[in-house]
């Protein structure tokens, strides 16, 4: 039976729809979610609640063929009856041993397909989402999701295989001790429920316990990542022991929670250890009594005794099945916070086909692209020229902070759930104000066509934009310029070449195989900007909007980059924010932003000599012509990791210039694994 790795189908639509798909989790409640994960799961359940059987088979029936040995065997001194029941009893622990091993195999076949089942759940989600998830959930909430909350899910999966298997062989044990003694069995039956329900007190306060120790956890992630993203400028402004002094902190606090759910854990687990031990002693008493009274023989009291040792282990099962539950049900709350966000953007009933070779316009700026031409966007704010962007890509604004469904230690009781009602308002006020804004004409057309009017999908097919917050994924250097392998090796060359990066592939070893860190550590911020920037150039759109392209490179490589940009996309609709001479000499046209508005349009030497405003934005960016060596500090630079702090760029790299396709004269044994 296959199952892993585990198929995701969910989230397929990156529009609003009014029904679920089949593949789609139940996001309705915690629980329901529980279930549809389990349900998800049910052959694998199945197969491991039947192996669970047959492991527990030594005790399920071991003391009932014991108990035969001595009565039918031992006390009538029958040595052929004793070595058949001894026989029969070897057979089952036998038979037990092996499904011990089957049963390890299916339950870490189950764990590892919840855990990555949800993995994918998350990744599919934020793929659905796009830019609008970062809006709605805190980025620490979704790695919290991705790492500790599917690792839960998978425990839960473990362990309900398990406590099914534990449950039968508790059946089977209660008839076979009614059929021998009916006082006894009624005793077994009634006693092991009235023991699991006796730690329901420990099992409220074992959740908020752990619920705590969830939401510090999901804070610390959160301070990891935001640290790691903004290392540099921390280097650069001397708070890296605040911040680190910080993280030790929040460190601290969530080590605080994990003990003490540890301390309710360890007290649930002694209450269960203490009640299953009571229970073994009431049976011995009673069995005892039962053999004195004459009836039970002794063979049936060691059967019994066996039964009262046994029990403990399924009884402990049901607890770790209770405490696993609660575990999971906090973690799914987490979880429904980010896999129940719905993207903003219905589904276009009629669209309308994006017009090709046209006009762009932007009624809200004045702004205006024609088409074929390569356009430059000039603001003294890149804020203004970024907001532009994201309204040509149809891209909801990012200034709005994400509002976590996490609540601090600081309050309990009915004031966290306040709170946790007050955030869950705002979220869905955010939710409705994002959906409200989709639905409206979005003020930019193409050819005259609103892009509301647009589907989605074609529309991101046609129109791609790609800006600061562009990431370099880890993975080989082929697979990040051509995640989806459409392109062949010659085009991934020349991409690389315009983008003036064949140094990051020398510098790889491997070459194109070469493998890279997340985020693309060990490279520098001018090497992941270029490397972005051949991926945008290898998709080839026919409307390309790059946002900075070439604002953490020297004035050499930028430009080489301008004039190959202007030569590659000649002919296509190109449109570029940027305030850099080198770029701006290469456009057919330049629009100048002020508060938002376009306020002039022409040539960059026209503008240069009669527009005032435009030649004191421009003029920051002199010093940026290529006779300038070493470093340049740009104020109008921005990275994700650098706010609007000035960023030294790189020191100039000197690399020779190379043919059309360079790399493949120098690399001729490798292969590029796409289609030709």
């Amino acid at each position: 039976m296959a199952v892993f790795p585990p198929s995701v189908g969910a989230f397929t639509s990156r529009t609003r729809t009014s029904a679920a798909s089949a593949a789609d989790p139940d996001t309705r409640t915690p629980a329901r979610f529980l279930l549809w994960l389990l349900r998800d799961q049910g052959r694998v359940l199945a197969v491991n609640a039947g192996v669970g059987l047959l492991w527990f088979l030594p005790g399920t029936v071991g003391p009932y063929l014991m108990g035969k040995a001595i009565d039918r065997g031992i006390l009538a001194h029958d040595f052929g009856a004793t070595a058949t029941w001894a026989g029969l009893l070897l057979l089952a622990i036998t038979v037990g041993v092996f499904a011990g091993i089957g049963l390890h195999t299916g339950a870490v076949s189950g764990w590892l397909v919840a855990l990555y089942k949800t993995m994918l759940l998350v990744a599919r989600k934020v793929a659905q989402m796009g830019h609008v998830l970062p809006r709605r959930t805190p980025t620490g909430e979704i790695l919290s999701v991705a790492s500790s909350d599917s690792d839960t899910f998978g425990a839960l999966t473990e362990v309900v295989g398990r406590a099914i298997a534990a449950g039968c062989a508790f059946l089977v044990i209660a008839a076979i001790v009614l059929g021998e003694s009916p006082t006894l069995g009624l005793v077994t039956l009634i006693a092991a429920p009235l023991l699991v329900g006796a730690a329901s007190p420990l099992l409220r306060p074992l959740q908020r316990a752990q619920a705590l120790e969830r939401t510090r956890s999901s804070e610390l992630t959160g301070m990891a990542t935001d640290i790691v993203a903004g290392l540099r400028i921390l280097r650069g402004i001397g708070g890296e022991r605040t911040f680190g002094d910080n993280y030790a902190a929040q460190s601290q606090r969530t080590r605080e929670a994990g003990v003490r759910a540890g301390v309710w854990q360890a007290a649930t687990d002694a209450l269960g250890a203490l009640l299953s031990g009571l229970l073994l002693v009431v049976l011995t008493w009673l069995g005892t009594r039962e053999m004195l009274a004459g009836r039970l023989t002794l063979g049936q009291l060691v059967s019994f005794f066996g039964y009262a040792v046994f029990m403990v282990w399924p009884i402990q099962t049901f607890f770790e099945l209770a405490q696993k539950w609660i575990q999971a049900l906090v973690a799914a709350g987490k979880t429904l916070a980010v896999l129940g966000q719905q993207p903003p953007w219905a589904g276009v009933s009629q669209p309308v086909p994006l017009p090709a070779d046209a006009e762009i316009a932007d009624l809200a700026s004045g702004f205006r692209a024609r088409p074929h031409e390569l356009t430059v966007v000039v603001s003294a704010l890149p804020d203004e020229s970024a907001a532009l962007a994201d309204r040509i890509g149809r891209y909801l604004p990012t200034a709005e902070e994400p509002v976590s469904s996490e609540v601090g230690d600081e309050v309990s009781g009915r004031a966290a759930r306040r709170v946790r009602q007050e955030r869950a308002r705002k979220r869905a006020e955010q939710a409705r104000a994002d959906e409200e804004r989709a639905g409206r004409p979005w003020g930019v057309t193409i050819g005259g066509v609103d892009l509301s009017r647009v589907d989605l999908a074609e529309l991101r097919s046609r129109v791609l934009v790609s800006d600061t917050a562009s990431l370099v994924f880890a993975g080989t250097l082929q697979h990040l310029l051509d995640p989806h392998g459409l392109h062949t090796r010659e085009e991934a060359e020349q991409a690389l070449r315009v983008a003036n990066a064949e140094d990051v592939y020398d510098a790889l070893p491997g070459g194109w195989r070469g493998v890279l860190d997340e985020r693309g550590r060990g490279l520098s911020g001018g090497q992941r900007q270029r490397l972005v920037l051949a991926r945008a150039l290898l998709c080839d759109p026919e409307v390309l909007v790059l946002v900075e392209p070439t604002s953490a490179v020297d004035a050499h490589t930028e430009a080489r980059i301008a004039e190959r940009l202007a030569e590659h996309r000649r002919g296509r609709t190109t449109i570029v924010t940027t305030v850099s001479p080198l770029l701006l000499h290469h456009a057919d046209t330049v629009l100048l932003l002020r508060d938002g508005v376009a306020i002039a349009r022409g040539r960059h030497h026209d503008l240069l000599a009669s527009d005032p405003d435009y030649r004191a934005v421009v003029a920051r960016g002199l010093d940026s012509e290529p006779a300038a060596a070493g470093p340049r500090v740009d104020a109008t630079s921005r990275r994700p990791d650098a706010g609007d702090e000035p960023v030294v760029v790189d020191e100039p790299v000197l690399v020779a210039p190379y043919g059309p396709v360079p790399m493949a004269d120098r690399v001729r044994d490798e292969h590029w694994e796409v289609s030709e």
